[in-house]
């Protein structure tokens, strides 16, 4: 059968039913043992009146119960019915648990599952729209517990900030699983002034439509954001793992029943003469039919394939790489601030879809490290300062990103980014592989990294490349002469998957020589800096100076071959593996602290190659800070950095030479 669609009241009333009679074969499913888990919409299916007030380049960021919602924008029954079984052609590819809606075409960004974390990549692409002077709109959903997540607070105000057409729909229903929300709801307790807050009864669809029509057409006209604080009821318990019985109260469970938005729409177009009681009997019976038929067939499809495990976790590695050269030295030394500098600036002329923001960015100052001097005297209207909100940035950056700009945000340093890992990790660094590739997030986001400068303490010192190594889908790079940070900044900017660019604090203001002419460099390639027959040492960032300066002391004692890794994520395991097994020895110096970092995953991987196991004449050493944090006095910081000294105590160790 042709599905209903929602331009008319009765098939509106259709898709309510359907979207009912899903949750209701998943609960039934769920309790044969033939679906692993369920989360339904059952009381939030009036809100399906949003879809026809909606236009093509309109977006959805969804709550997991908007299962209305996004049929009535197209998702079909057996789009559901594959994500319910977790089948291959469902549109996370088995990935994602029913309820986490996803869909291109029809502009539904793909939901991750911490609450409130939608809200502000719903910024970002609301961001973009105005940027391009559209009249698009972005529904962003939140459940009534989400809005005590921070990112909800900084959502609305970043959309207030820069007048966004974005409506942020508070689907509150009393609830956030067992918990009453009456008492923390930042509506219920005024939080919000009334020129931002619309509420209404969204069990009703003729109160949905008129509330949100209003905000709909205030946005298009310019008029900014709005908060639709919609009141309904949960019907249901919170997924397939709960039992409702056991906290709401019997009286409650029956008052609900009465409210029930399918009762109320249905009699509502009985008594307007729109609508024929047997008839609409009659056509549940066949509706309900179809739903079992639908379900019945998407189990029958195929299964995630295996081999496909690591599909779509990122983009072909320098898939869009073309060598450009991009800078004449005319002999003259550079800086690292100036090299990135000069990319920024380069792009930005070339591309006016870059788009930069961070904290303190903007002239006068031009960033605090300068990296962006002039930038925004140059291109206004191309480069923000941001709110002192990192998880503002980063997830503003997600969301502008998929909507088709290329981000380039500043984290002022890489030891803030903690309050943005949400962000970081649960949705820049998963998107593509979790909507199976339909969508993505090519961001670069880079911070100033790193100690060897005086003073910095605990907060201001951290390079952290190891907890960044290990998310899956990010590009991380950490380069330590002006010419690699020009040369990796410009293909990082024109990468395909979110980098995450460290720039080393203590080598950025070193004025350095550089080679004539400087071009583009292809990420997940290390470079040998200083070739040796005695001992391979890996570095990068900062720890490449101190590498360097005891290879040149031991020079004459022992031949040093110097890796600098340049790419941390990929690493470049052949070129590491070639020099080892040539030299017979590996040390690697970090700055990181010691355990689960990238100095041990990289011995530890070459350690597992038998081949080049059987090569080695002695254990591979790791230089590095041990697991403590960087103190403010730089006794505390000097004492617990890696040495010139310690590194060439190292090598000699390894190679069994004495001075």
């Amino acid at each position: 059968m042709t599905e209903p669609t929602p331009t008319t009241k009765t098939g509106l009333l259709e898709l309510m039913f359907l979207s009912r009679e899903t949750d209701r074969r998943e609960g039934i499913l769920t309790r044969q043992g033939k679906g692993w888990f369920q989360i339904g919409g059952g009381g939030h299916e009036a809100l399906a009146a949003l879809a026809p007030l909606l236009m093509t380049d309109d977006f959805i960021f969804p709550h997991y119960r908007d299962r209305a919602l996004v049929m009535a924008r197209g998702v079909s029954v057996h789009d559901l019915a594959l994500q319910f079984f977790g089948k291959r052609g469902s549109s996370s590819g088995g990935r994602q648990l029913p309820g986490h809606f996803s869909d291109r075409q029809r502009n539904i960004w793909s939901l991750a599952s911490p609450t409130g974390s939608n809200l502000l990549p719903a910024c970002g692409v609301a961001w973009g729209m105005r940027l391009d002077g559209r009249a698009d709109v972005v529904i962003a959903s939140v459940g009534d517990a989400g809005m005590r997540q921070g990112e909800f607070f900084e959502a609305v105000s970043f959309a207030i900030e820069k007048n966004l057409p974005v409506l942020f729909l508070v689907e509150d229903n009393g609830y956030g699983i067992s918990t009453p929300t009456l008492g923390t709801n930042p509506l219920r307790k005024g939080l919000f002034g009334e020129k931002y807050v619309r509420k209404f009864d969204a069990r009703v669809v003729s109160e949905v439509c008129r509330v949100a029509a209003s905000a709909i057409d205030r946005a298009r006209a310019g008029g900014g954001p709005t908060i639709l604080w919609g009141e309904l009821d949960r019907l249901g318990s919170h997924s397939s793992s709960d039992d409702h019985r056991i906290y709401r109260p019997a009286a409650d469970l029956k008052a609900m029943s009465a409210r029930d938005p399918l009762t109320l729409f249905a009699r509502q177009l009985i008594a307007d003469g729109e609508l024929d009681a047997a008839s609409w009997s009659a056509r549940q019976v066949e509706l309900a039919e179809y739903v079992d038929q639908e379900y019945a067939r998407a189990a029958a499809a195929d299964n995630p394939a295996p081999t496909e495990t690591l599909a779509h976790l990122t983009g072909e590695l320098n898939a869009n790489y073309r060598e450009e050269k991009i800078h004449t030295a005319d002999g003259q030394p550079w800086r690292m601030l100036d090299a990135v500098n000069h990319v920024f600036r380069e792009s930005l002329a070339e591309d006016d879809k870059y788009i930069f923001f961070g904290e303190d960015i903007c002239d006068p100052l031009g960033g605090v490290f300068k990296l962006t001097n002039g930038l925004s005297a140059k291109f206004p209207g191309r480069v923000f300062n941001s709110p002192l909100a990192e998880q503002t940035i980063i997830g503003v950056a997600c969301g502008l990103a998929s909507y088709g700009y290329k981000p380039v945000f500043e984290i002022q340093f890489i030891d803030f980014i903690g309050t943005a890992w949400n962000q970081l990790v649960n949705n820049l660094a998963t998107l593509r592989w979790r909507s199976r590739g339909e969508w993505k997030s090519p961001a670069v986001i880079y911070a100033p990294c790193g100690a060897y400068l005086p003073a910095g303490g605990p907060w201001h010192s951290q390079s952290n490349e190891g907890a960044f190594a290990r998310v899956p889908g990010l590009r991380v790079v950490e380069p330590s002469t002006p010419e690699d940070a020009a040369g990796l900044m410009h293909t990082a900017m024109r990468a395909d998957d979110p980098v995450l660019f460290l720039l080393p604090k203590h080598l950025l203001r070193a004025k350095r020589p550089v080679p004539a002419e400087i071009f583009s460099i292809p990420l997940g390639k290390a470079k040998v800096t200083v070739s040796g027959a005695d001992v391979t040492v890996v570095a990068w960032g900062n720890c490449m100076e101190k590498v360097l300066q005891a290879a040149g002391e031991l020079t004459g004692s022992v031949s040093v071959e110097v890796i600098d890794l340049r790419t941390i994520q990929p690493w470049d395991k052949p070129a590491v593996s070639d020099s080892v097994a040539k030299t017979g020895r590996l040390m690697v110096a970090q700055e990181d602290n010691r355990s689960c970092s990238v100095g041990q995953m990289i011995i530890s991987e070459l350690s597992a190659d038998g081949e080049l196991w059987r090569r080695l004449k002695a254990a591979p050493l790791l230089v590095t800070r041990e697991d403590v944090h960087i103190g403010f006095n730089p006794i505390c910081e000097k004492n617990c950095l890696p040495t010139v000294e310690q590194i060439k105590a190292g090598i000699l160790a390894l190679t069994g030479e004495t001075l």
